[in-house]
């Protein structure tokens, strides 16, 4: 059985946009797989139910295909992987014909990153808030995976405009353009929390090399950088909740907010995988708990997510009592830049 064309149309798509993102191999990877696939894999594949470009069944199975090679279990894939320059034709055979059971699973679960260097901009925007109030800080993350960008404040970080130094190994390079936040403007995180339908336990083995499966192979900076973002994390006194966002967000808003502390829901490239009810029920939180907030007691709102511009991500936040919006600029995806909107 052929992919339909469709379903051909959405690897090639992928293939463009991971080309645009600066991963040669994850594009060649991609242009090869429709003619490469056999077996149980191409039939689900082939009669993949949803809308593709969603569900995104392309990054499942490359995810799929990137933990088989640092498993080791099919000597093929790990050799074409990269470092190796090995056969990738040859190797994606000996994959589908050889490991169906240990590739099929991941097509089960939509993409799971934790892209550490998005706290570069998820940092700029946290700043505008505590510029603007000049309040500690109670963060909370949904879709926060591992709670990697739980812990921005602790990285050391080189933003083209200025830099950041902590005693931490994690280092984030995001090249901020235009009229930036600033650096200098004192943070405090005095409580933090997050949930996600499947935490990552970062002190879990198997579960940071299925995070790490998600991240394109020949992107070594992001590879090394999410190793040491997930030590930081496994030694954090925090971990992440399993929870449905919605519920999880009302309730968490619904505690009583200490005096003088500004309260900030954060969340990146998350959106696009909500359901629409979710989406309503967390805009009904934030809108009620912004309706209570005082001066003494504001609520914040950041976001960076998609908003149909395919290059790169919408940042804006969102501050009451006023319930005032910034449209903040845009980002790319992986968090390299920020053009901020001043």
């Amino acid at each position: 059985m052929n992919l339909p064309h469709a379903k051909t149309a959405h690897f090639l798509s992928q293939a463009d946009y991971a080309e645009l993102l600066g991963s040669a191999f994850t594009a060649r990877l991609w242009r090869a797989l429709p003619a490469a696939l056999s077996g149980p894999v191409r039939d689900r594949l082939a009669t993949w139910p949803g809308a593709p470009a969603e569900d995104l069944p392309a990054n499942r199975i490359a995810a799929g295909l990137h933990a088989l090679a640092r498993d080791g279990r099919c000597p093929e894939i790990t050799a074409a992987w990269p470092p190796g320059h090995g056969p990738l034709d040859r190797a994606l055979r000996a994959a589908f014909r050889d490991h169906q059971d240990f590739l099929l699973p991941w097509l089960d679960h939509p993409p799971q990153t934790n892209e550490v260097a998005r706290s570069g901009v998820l940092l700029g925007l946290v700043l505008i808030l505590a510029a603007r109030t000049g309040m500690p800080i109670e963060l909370i993350e949904i879709g926060a995976s591992a709670g990697l960008n739980l812990g921005l404040d602790g990285y050391s970080y080189d933003l083209g405009a200025a830099g950041i130094r902590k005693g931490n190994a994690v280092h984030i390079a995001c090249d901020w353009r235009g009229a930036w936040p600033d650096p200098g403007t004192p943070l405090r995180i005095e409580a933090r929390a997050g949930c996600d339908l499947a935490p990552i336990d970062p002190a879990d083995r198997a579960m940071r090399e299925r995070l790490i499966a998600w991240i394109w192979p020949d992107q070594t900076d992001r590879l090394a950088r999410a190793e040491a973002a997930l030590d930081a994390a496994a030694a954090a006194p925090w971990r992440v909740e399993r929870a449905e966002a919605a519920a999880w967000l009302a309730g968490r808003l619904a505690r009583p907010q200490p005096a003088g502390r500004l309260r900030v829901l954060m969340h990146s490239v998350m959106w696009q995988y909500l359901p629409e009810a979710a989406r309503a029920g967390i805009g009904a939180a934030m809108a009620a708990a912004g309706a209570r907030a005082t001066a003494d007691r504001p609520l914040g709102w950041v976001r960076m997510e998609g908003d149909g511009i395919r290059d790169s991500a919408a940042l804006g936040l969102t501050l009451w009592p006023g319930g005032q919006t910034l449209r903040c600029g845009r980002a790319g995806w992986h968090g390299g830049w920020a053009q901020w909107q001043g």
